[in-house]
């Protein structure tokens, strides 16, 4: 690796905005023998992102971070337009953390026309994030393939906070037989406990301090875990958070790491998942129990 940084000091990021100069550019990547490792993004960069980039720099030759707002995976316009898309602040941070490619495609350039995409992921669809927002794990698995039919990756790199998404994908992958590994990436979280997301600049001092709930109340459920108490460890938490000035909870589930079903005393792999409303921001956080 060290080898590796004294190359890449000495690189510029290269920048693609095309399918054809990104394939042909990572078709000489490929040539040389080289591993790539895709990290797709929806821009607005943070420290979690630059924390999969660094991830992937330890496992691949070449990293490849997408900056894509991708519109089949918002189900409401006024989200899709007020997401935010701070192009030179995210190629700034991307050169920064010495990422070697940023392909950031026009929507046209990822699609052509009234495009159909339907894909059977099972009730992993429908599930908690799935159920809140309909269509959106369709619109993820629609880009998500493209991004992979583009790169081409070794390896992709995901963050642990969308983990119902994670699943998604492996899911994905599976189903279509994909020759790609994923990485899920820990959380990144802030000083106080709040999980690092490109919405958090939508909250006020006031929200940020209310958000802090989700992560208290996870923990609080880590620390106090006993799998003949489930039932009540959630009942107990989504009172914790209902209490919360400002915070209007869509869910708390302790699940199946692999399902998302309710997990009970004989579940091996356990995660605590949480979504909820802070003033008019949508916020999602969770956290590894088991397994």
């Amino acid at each position: 690796m060290q080898l590796r940084q004294l190359f890449v000091n000495n690189c510029e990021l290269k920048k693609f905005t095309t399918k054809t100069e990104m394939q042909q550019y990572l078709a000489t990547i490929r040539a040389e023998g080289k591993t790539i490792g895709l990290v797709p993004t929806l821009g607005a960069l943070h420290q979690g992102h630059l924390s999969l980039i660094k991830q992937a720099q330890q496992q691949s030759d070449v990293v490849v971070c997408s900056i894509f707002v991708n519109p089949t995976q918002f189900g409401d316009p006024a989200d899709l337009e007020k997401y935010p898309r701070p192009i030179d602040s995210d190629t700034e941070k991307l050169e920064q953390v010495n990422c070697d490619v940023l392909f950031n495609p026009a929507v046209d350039e990822m699609y052509a026309g009234n495009e159909q995409w339907h894909l059977n992921i099972g009730e992993l669809e429908f599930l908690l994030e799935g159920g809140s927002r309909p269509g959106h794990y369709q619109g993820v698995t629609q880009v998500v393939f493209k991004l992979f039919d583009i790169v081409k990756p070794n390896i992709a790199f995901f963050g642990q906070k969308d983990y119902q998404q994670f699943l998604v994908i492996k899911h994905m992958v599976d189903l279509l037989h994909l020759p790609l590994q994923l990485i899920m990436c820990p959380i990144q979280r802030e000083p106080d406990g709040l999980a690092m997301s490109s919405r958090n600049i939508h909250l006020s001092p006031d929200d940020h301090k209310h958000a802090l709930i989700l992560s208290k109340t996870l923990n609080w459920v880590k620390d106090n875990f006993d799998t003949d108490k489930i039932k009540a460890l959630k009942r107990q938490a989504e009172e914790i958070i209902k209490n919360e000035t400002d915070v209007d909870l869509a869910y708390f589930e302790i699940a199946d790491g692999n399902t998302l079903h309710p997990a009970n005393e004989t579940t091996k792999n356990i995660v605590a998942l949480v979504a909820a409303k802070v003033g008019n921001t949508r916020l999602i956080d969770n956290v590894l129990i088991k397994g």
